[in-house]
């Protein structure tokens, strides 16, 4: 029997996130129990707005790779974007094309298909070296590429790393490299997709075309405080904070020349809010003869912002949202900050609308990659998703999505990201599984709406191969995959079997993970050479474990839950030995993965409706961020059902509450019935919410996961 979970949380933590983020209890008490507590992590789940991700040129590389892009152009170079074959790897390309594409750069992709492995090749460098090529840009790979970087440097090419993997200990040699997992990226958050890697690079060079790009400004503001004056700086370069300084001054205790504040602000533009009101200040503390040559940005703001016009920072400053999340004291050069960015962006939304709209068709894409590539749906992750989803849901969908949503019947719905993961994503995966990732990036890059149509058929069609593949190749590994386990100590699976189709062996991996909780790596073998998949669980970092073997790969690569490689077929037997041997020092996380971590318990006068606006607060759901999962108790079973097509499976179930009858679907549980609890029960139910659409009607519904009859008082 599964242990039901529910962690006692202090009354303290949820009045205290009440009462500073002005939530509802049992929204604070859901936040308490996930651990979610900080207000830089809360922010992502109560915002949504673009304003609230990290700036491109976070990245200390991205100036770089803007003006290497921005030299293709000028010098009317030949570009070659590669990527990968999976969803993240087209998103990222047709990110990329697109972009490259619009500024009228003479660019062309290649992606893996058939056959070929995975990463920039050596006949991919050659090959564009044949047609004069001399920049490539990798997405979505490209950081284990050392010795075909080497190579493209060797004929004369560029290359260009945008990527999101785990790095190697040797990086690529000569090129501007793009990724989060640098240790010196500069990028606040690591685990975005490569997707959402080229989506801030397109994004930056973008910015390159507007004013502000390499600008730098220095916003000042001076103010009166017990201790005397305060002198705040605040430097800025393409909109990010390089440089801060904080100081007070006793008014005539020195003057200005005393200070750092002519050397610092020495061939700056100044930009401050109120000049008036600064000048006064500063003339109070150092007297006459200070001059400070100032651009009073409060006029130009309030033209696009009416209600700021005649506000003080401070008020400003106790309105902005960002402070409001912030773990310190909000501070005024900190808000005038905040309505600077603001500000720019707003005059960048107006005077290029047609950045807006493709940025809209780009975070649809991002949004797929995250799903797909597994993000964890924390940090600005969340924002990509509910930003696609906004622009789906209102009927804003982009070329080839809306194709592929029309043939999958998810046109005219409520969309969730449940339904892009499930869906959208399991088709256009197929394609690249199967290898044919052509096609999925033909079907957001067409300009003809009947090819996009055919596409989205093909891939279809793909996915209903895929789907009979994963049956054959579970199948074929069966007995293998039950008696792996216990031959490497109980640690791992391991599947060899060159009848299972390279494409599924991620899936099938990931499908033996679950039915034996421990990591699993299934192989199978093209021509001389062996290639695999690693899915882990209960702790094990898949880099990291395939890092021990790397003398016998020629290559491989990937992320912490999730990882590829590929060998000589002759050095299999070496392979299967040394995992034998590793699995017998491995050391796997012991909790238990059948017990529920139930969110809140909700007494029956609330089982209502709005149990689904909760739900929202915490969509998109996804890696990291499980859908909530509450409980009830002494709950009356007003009637059940057993249903099905065919064999009678699944169970329906109405509760009654007096307030509410909701309908409660048990998928293939129908046994439970006259078994567990009968018709006129009180039952403990584990549950999640969810909106059932038929015919365009929306309905609440519970999804049950656990039910038990309820003991006698």
């Amino acid at each position: 029997m599964s242990n039901w979970n529910k962690k006692t949380v202090s009354r303290e933590t949820v009045a205290a996130l009440v009462s500073k983020y002005r939530m509802e209890p049992l929204v604070a008490s859901i936040f308490a129990r996930r651990g979610i507590t900080d207000g830089k992590d809360i922010l992502y789940f109560m915002e949504s707005d673009m304003r609230f991700q990290h700036s491109p040129f976070s990245f200390n590389s991205m100036e770089d790779a803007v003006d290497r892009i921005l030299q293709a152009q000028e010098e009317k170079e030949k570009v070659l974007i590669f990527g990968d074959r999976d969803v993240d790897g087209v998103t990222a390309t047709t990110i990329l094309h697109d972009c490259l594409r619009s500024m009228g750069i003479d660019v062309s992709y290649r992606l893996p298909v058939g056959d070929d492995a995975y990463g920039l090749s050596m006949v991919a460098v050659d090959d564009f070296a044949k047609e004069y090529g001399s920049l490539i840009i990798t997405v979505d790979c490209g950081i284990s590429n050392r010795a075909e970087i080497a190579h493209a440097s060797e004929l004369g090419i560029d290359v260009i790393v945008l990527d999101h993997h785990n790095c190697p200990s040797e990086l690529p040699e000569h090129a501007v490299i793009v990724d989060p997992k640098l240790d010196d990226s500069g990028y606040p958050f690591h685990d975005i997709s490569g997707a959402a890697v080229a989506f801030k690079t397109v994004s930056a060079v973008r910015f390159s075309m507007t004013p502000w790009y390499k600008q730098e400004i220095c916003l000042l503001n001076a103010r009166e405080t017990d201790e005397g004056t305060s002198i705040e700086c605040l430097k800025l370069r393409n909109l990010v904070p390089v440089d801060r300084r904080i100081d007070v001054v006793r008014p005539g205790e020195k003057s200005v020349m005393d200070t750092w504040i002519p050397t610092y602000l020495q061939g700056q533009q100044i930009l401050v809010w109120d000049a008036e009101g600064v000048r006064r200040i500063l003339l109070e503390t150092f007297g006459p003869g200070v001059e400070f040559n100032c651009l009073d940005i409060r006029e130009e703001v309030s033209k696009l912002l009416p209600k700021m016009e005649k506000l003080p920072l401070r008020r400003l400053m106790q309105l902005s949202k960002i402070a409001r999340y912030g773990n310190h004291e909000p501070t005024e050069i900190g808000g005038f900050y905040n309505i600077y960015v603001t500000y720019v962006n707003m005059c960048n939304r107006r005077n290029f609308p047609d950045f807006v709209r493709q940025e809209e068709m780009d975070l649809e894409l991002v949004a797929l990659a995250a799903l797909a590539d597994i993000m964890p749906m924390q940090d600005e992750n969340r924002i990509f998703v509910n930003q696609a989803l906004g622009f789906i849901n209102s009927g804003k969908i982009r070329p080839g999505l809306l194709e592929l949503m029309s043939k999958v019947n998810l046109l005219g719905k409520r969309v969730t990201s449940m339904d892009l993961s499930w869906v959208i994503v399991a088709n256009l995966n197929a394609a690249g599984r199967l290898g044919r990732s052509d096609l999925a990036a033909e079907l957001f890059l067409s300009r003809d709406p009947a090819r996009r149509e055919a596409v989205a058929s093909e891939i279809q069609e793909l996915n209903a191969q895929r789907k009979q593949l994963c049956s054959d190749g579970m199948s074929f590994c069966a007995i293998q995959a039950g008696a792996s386990v216990p031959h490497h100590n109980g640690k791992l699976c391991v599947v060899v079997d060159e009848r299972i189709n390279r494409g599924v062996c991620g899936i099938i991996a990931g499908r033996l993970v679950g039915m034996y909780d421990v990591p699993a790596l299934v192989v199978t073998v093209t021509g001389k050479i062996a290639i695999g998949s690693m899915r882990t669980c209960r702790g094990i970092k898949a880099t990291e474990f395939l890092e021990n073997m790397k003398g016998l790969f020629i290559s491989y690569g990937g992320h912490n839950a999730a990882a590829g490689f590929s060998m000589e077929k002759e050095r299999l037997e070496e392979f299967k030995s040394r995992l034998i041997e590793l699995s017998s020092s491995l050391s796997l996380d012991d909790s238990s993965s059948g017990d529920y971590s139930i969110d809140a318990e909700i007494p029956s006068d609330y089982l209502t409706p709005h149990l689904l606006e909760v739900e929202d607060i915490f969509e998109p759901f996804g890696e990291l961020n499980p859908q909530l999962l509450f409980m009830a108790k002494n709950v009356p079973v007003s009637d059940a059902m057993v249903m099905g097509k065919g064999e009678k499976t699944h169970l329906k179930v109405i509760i009654n509450t007096g307030k509410y009858r909701w309908p409660c679907l048990f998928w293939n549980e129908g046994e439970r019935l006259h078994r567990d609890f009968n018709v006129g029960d009180d039952v403990d139910i584990l549950f999640h919410v969810e909106r059932n659409v038929f015919n365009g009607m929306e309905t609440p519904q519970i999804v049950l996961k656990d039910i038990r009859a309820s003991k006698k008082a």
